[in-house]
């Protein structure tokens, strides 16, 4: 059992759901990303996705592609935020996951990617681009050093699909809200309910809800049905608003808890 599992053990005693936060590795820079880890986690994030910048993110919208062009710009690479995570876990023990693309993961080596991530300190991680009946070899190592694999179910997902994907995926499942690409969005797609209980029939494993998540109306409706919510473009777009300021972490901090306080009450009722 991982630091995941823990996270979602005792959020069920607490009767809470998760909130996960993501942020882009590197932006504005990894000083800025170490010091927001901190941040998030005191403003009450129980697990934050790290992004690995990628030149080509095809899973993301504009604002989490412009924060990964900033980082990259900035130098920020799979060494570098590995090396963060190990500098992190001297100060924390927050569950940690790193969302890339699958080039990082190939050009790294599989095995060599999954040994390394584990002994910085990763508690899991996501590739967007990599299906899960296309990933055996990297869950195959990821299961030998326990690093949770997670793996995402569309609203275009078949039943016959949902079944193997869930079996694949350690961690929590990560649902797509909607078809496109992550970004803030002023509504959500009113099938989701139905969608989690299609895959709720199916397994016991969390379902978190994750792209086009920004307003507290939305977490407080998707904490009814899921597991946990995941917001990333609207902090992400959060951080490069203030990055020009002195008060970048007070400010997303402030941001975020406004919507991990909303997500635990709602959990609870």
């Amino acid at each position: 059992m991982n630091r995941i599992d823990q996270t979602f053990q005792q959020l069920r005693r607490q009767k809470k759901k998760a909130f996960i936060a993501f942020i882009s590795a590197g932006d504005p820079d990894l000083k800025t990303t170490y010091d927001l880890v901190l941040a998030l986690e005191k403003a009450g994030a129980d697990i934050i996705e790290l992004g690995v910048p990628f030149s080509d993110p095809m899973a993301d919208g504009p604002t989490i592609q412009a924060s990964s062009m900033r980082a990259l710009h900035k130098g920020a690479s799979l060494k570098k935020i590995l090396d963060l995570v190990k500098r992190l876990r001297l100060k924390t023990q927050i569950s940690l996951c790193l969302m890339t693309y699958y080039n990082i993961i190939f050009h790294h080596g599989e095995k060599k990617f999954v040994q390394d991530a584990k002994a910085c300190g990763v508690d899991g991680v996501i590739v967007p681009d990599l299906p899960a009946q296309e990933a055996k070899t990297l869950r195959k190592a990821a299961q030998i050093a326990n690093l949770a694999t997670i793996f995402f179910v569309a609203p275009t997902t078949s039943n016959k699909r949902i079944k193997p994907i869930a079996q694949a995926s350690k961690g929590f499942i990560y649902y797509i809200s909607l078809t496109g690409v992550t970004g803030a969005r002023q509504s959500l797609p009113s099938t989701i309910t139905a969608d989690l209980k299609r895959i709720k029939k199916v397994t016991d494993k969390p379902v978190c809800v994750g792209f086009g998540v920004s307003t507290s109306l939305q977490v407080k409706a998707i904490n009814r049905v899921a597991d946990g919510v995941i917001v990333g473009s609207a902090i992400v777009r959060k951080i490069e608003e203030n990055s020009s300021r002195n008060c970048l972490i007070e400010n997303v901090a402030k941001y975020v808890k406004s919507l991990v306080t909303l997500c635990h009450c709602e959990g609870t009722k």
